[in-house]
């Protein structure tokens, strides 16, 4: 699977889902720092983003031209299959760079996300460790909570299902 990829006319940005082992070294460059600059950096949270997960997933990718030539790493998900993180296939490290943030890229990435990830493994139910506060925007997106709030690395979160 070398991946999937899409153009979305009304954001501008080019979307790829690639599998870890596709990613060129700027790629895998760029996503990490897009993850770091919102998780660790933005979030304040000190924590292990690095967590033996990424090889066995596919890496949703919405990209634009930077001006001078090169791309800009602008929203990023992680496709989890069934059976890694939860028993059903998962949604994670859901990250959009402060930049963009209110221009409604972050939905795009999501409806973005769960398209690619049924376009790969088929329709089916799909599971996600929420931070709380996001829970009406992932609501927006077909999920539900189910109850099960907990912390992580000092962040209330909740488990949400897309049925």
């Amino acid at each position: 699977m070398n991946g999937l990829s899409d153009h979305d006319a009304g954001t501008g940005l080019a979307w790829r889902c690639l599998p870890f082992h596709a990613m060129s070294a700027d790629t895998l460059y760029r996503l990490l720092r897009l993850r770091s600059e919102v998780f660790v950096v933005e979030q304040r949270c000190v924590f292990l983003d690095l967590d033996g997960l990424d090889a066995g997933c596919l890496h949703v990718l919405g990209e634009a031209p930077d001006g001078e030539g090169g791309v800009r790493l602008l929203a990023s998900t992680r496709l989890v299959p069934a059976g890694r993180g939860f028993a059903e296939a998962s949604i994670g490290r859901v990250a959009t760079a402060p930049s963009v943030r209110g221009s409604g890229l972050g939905h795009a990435l999501m409806a973005t996300s769960i398209r690619m990830l049924h376009a790969l493994w088929g329709v089916q139910p799909i599971r996600i460790g929420a931070q709380a506060h996001l829970e009406a925007f992932y609501n927006r997106h077909g999920f539900i909570s189910d109850n099960k709030p907990y912390v992580e690395d000092g962040i209330p979160h909740i488990e949400m299902i897309r049925p």
